[in-house]
């Protein structure tokens, strides 16, 4: 490949994606520009946590702020699960949470995983409106009423599981009428040792059929008193399971998914994975993580197809950093950050990048989602390792770009992005060709839903490519 000339370029699916849980009852949103510049690379999704109680006296107010009390003792003893609200929905609007950071994780090159949890008395009216909202959010994934066979939610204290699992149904169908852009998520139980079914599988085995993905939810350790009491050992609020045990328990759990289903096989992942610092400590806490992930790679486990590491920040020790209790915008990086860069840019996680033939400009790319977009690469050549690389920009385009192993952002009003962030831990050794890799996603972060395919897919015509300022040594030299 020679300089002058631009390749199609298609993103696919990883052998198994990454999605990251930013944001719950246990950590602020922190913004897509820090994760980014932080891990080095976008998530196949970010995981959004929210409620909707609309029925509910202090609605929309959070639980934890309109139904404060000082006899508290656990994370679910609320009227209604505290969660951030969810301010779309009947009579709502999409001006507010979680819309804002919707966008801003879509313009960021990143599909969007929303999960609700969503008062089973609502009416199908509700349901017509959250499937509205969601409409112009492309590829999105809705995981509703998780964990779904516990009885810690308020859902699970207000219905049985059978009527949970009929809730499941319904909204299902909801919205695969009215958004058949998102694809839902059914989140229970699995099969316990010595089990053959899976947790109230009665009661679920109908939503086990309709979903278009399953999921469980299986720390390595969790202490789920947090932050009411401290982790100790003897104590009864915490647990530590082994990595093994967790990894047969998740794969037997798919296949007995699959055969309530005749066989078909649907899409399998873990929405929440992590060992709790508070029972392992920092440094195994980032073992554990890394020995499920090995164990994946080894297996080449074709069946479990993503997992969302939960979370990038958290007030805990359930996060990649754990937040500064003096500053919530201010995150203190754990042993397990380093392993978690390892583990994501290593090749069984990345999606998959394929060059196609010559293509000239104009060129118009597409922006299905992040695994099924279209862009472009150009072939540039290093004398070595650079001292400046930067590509500067006359266009008012929202891009993601890709060099030696690093993705950046560029906004519409940035005008040059210095790329040499992507030479400081991984410095060229010698001369060598690079492919920059460009793609579009939506610029305010929705698609345009009138047009044809609005729905799966968004557009962007690139005019002009990026003057690009490659240096190889200081503009001035010592004397």
């Amino acid at each position: 490949m020679s300089e002058n000339k631009l390749y199609a370029l298609h993103m696919g699916k990883a052998k198994c994606a990454v999605d990251l849980g930013d944001g719950s009852e246990r950590g602020e949103y922190v913004n897509q520009d820090y994760i980014l510049h932080t891990l080095g690379r976008p998530h196949r999704s970010i995981s959004l946590m929210y409620c909707y109680y609309p029925l509910d006296e202090g609605w929309p107010g959070r639980a934890s702020v309109v139904h404060a009390k000082p006899d508290v003792s656990f994370a679910w003893d609320y009227p209604y699960d505290d969660y951030f609200t969810y301010k779309g929905g009947l009579g709502g609007n999409t001006g507010g949470e979680p819309f804002i950071y919707m966008r801003e994780i879509r313009k960021h090159g990143q599909d969007v995983t929303l999960t609700m949890t969503i008062d089973p008395h609502v009416s199908d009216e509700h349901l017509i409106a959250i499937a509205k909202d969601l409409r112009p959010f492309g590829r999105m994934m809705l995981r509703i009423n998780h964990e779904c066979t516990g009885d810690w939610f308020s859902f699970n204290k207000r219905c049985t599981y059978k009527e949970i699992g009929e809730f499941f149904c319904r909204a299902h169908r909801i919205i695969k009428e009215y958004a058949p852009n998102v694809q839902t998520i059914l989140c229970t139980g699995g099969i316990e040792p010595g089990k053959e079914t899976i947790e109230k599988e009665e009661d679920f085995a109908d939503a086990v059929r309709c979903t278009d993905m399953w999921s469980i939810d299986k720390y390595f350790a969790l202490h789920w008193g947090w932050p009411y009491d401290v982790a100790e050992r003897g104590g009864s609020s915490h647990n530590r399971g082994n990595i093994g045990d967790i990894y047969d328990y998740t794969k037997k759990s798919y296949e007995r998914f699959s055969e309530l289903c005749g066989g078909v096989k649907k899409p399998m992942m873990m929405s929440e994975l992590n060992a709790d610092g508070d029972v392992t400590g920092p440094y195994e806490q980032a073992a554990m993580v890394k020995e499920f992930c090995d164990r994946l790679k080894k297996d080449n486990a074709t069946w479990f197809t993503s997992f969302s590491m939960y979370q990038f920040r958290d007030r805990g020790r359930l996060g990649l950093e754990i937040e500064d209790p003096n500053n919530p915008d201010v995150g203190i990086a754990q042993p397990l950050m380093d392993t978690y860069k390892e583990i994501i840019h290593d090749d069984y996680f990345l999606p998959e990048m394929s060059i196609g033939e010559e293509v000239n400009l104009p060129i118009t790319l597409r922006w299905g989602g992040a695994e099924d977009a279209e862009g472009i690469a150009i072939p540039l050549y290093f004398e070595g390792n650079p001292h400046f690389c930067e590509a500067v920009f006359e266009d008012d385009l929202n891009l993601m770009l890709e060099i030696n192993g690093t993705w950046f952002y560029k906004s519409p009003k940035a005008k040059t992005i210095d790329m040499m962030s992507a030479f400081y831990k991984k410095p060229l050794e010698g001369p060598c060709c690079l492919n920059l890799k460009i793609f579009a996603p939506p610029a305010s972060g929705a698609n345009d839903i009138t047009t044809e395919d609005g729905l799966y897919n968004y557009y962007t015509r690139i005019d002009k490519l990026p003057k690009l300022r490659l240096r190889f040594e200081p503009i001035e030299m010592a004397k």
